[in-house]
């Protein structure tokens, strides 16, 4: 309904949980805000996107900061980190990203026999990511639009 991938907002919801805010009041305040914000929205017309750029390079650039909390040397988690944090600027896709990320984490405990370790969650987004990977696929082997 919000026009935005469920796990743009999944991550969303998470970064504010991370944050501290747990209550919901945060994602109330948010949405009022937003929509206060529509109002507005004609502004932005006004300024070119070239203006933006340099603010998405400093918001870039802040979240590779991040990479270096990353286990390079433990494949189970540096292959699909890596694969996720790839992903997403060349598919132009979060949920790509993200959803690769999910399931080679998913094939590599498999394949390292550490399928114990595995919520049964992991399981279960790991498979409606292969299902959401393998819709066109299929309707283009099918003839269907």
């Amino acid at each position: 309904m919000g026009s935005v991938s469920s796990n743009t907002a999944y991550i969303e919801s998470a970064s504010g949980v991370g944050e501290g805010a747990r209550t919901g009041l945060a994602s109330i305040v948010t949405g009022a805000l937003f929509l206060a914000a529509m109002f507005l929205s004609p502004l932005v017309a006004v300024v070119p996107y070239e203006a933006a750029t340099p603010a998405l390079v400093v918001v870039g650039f802040l979240m590779m900061q991040q990479v270096v909390g990353i286990d390079w040397h433990d494949l189970d988690i540096a292959v699909p980190a890596f694969l996720t944090i790839v992903l997403m600027p060349f598919t132009y896709s979060i949920t790509a990203g993200i959803g690769a990320g999910f399931v080679t984490y998913v094939v590599i405990k498999i394949a390292r026999g550490k399928i114990a370790t595995l919520h049964p969650l992991m399981w279960i987004v790991s498979l409606l990511f292969v299902i959401y990977f393998a819709i066109d696929p299929i309707k283009t082997l099918l003839g269907v639009q």
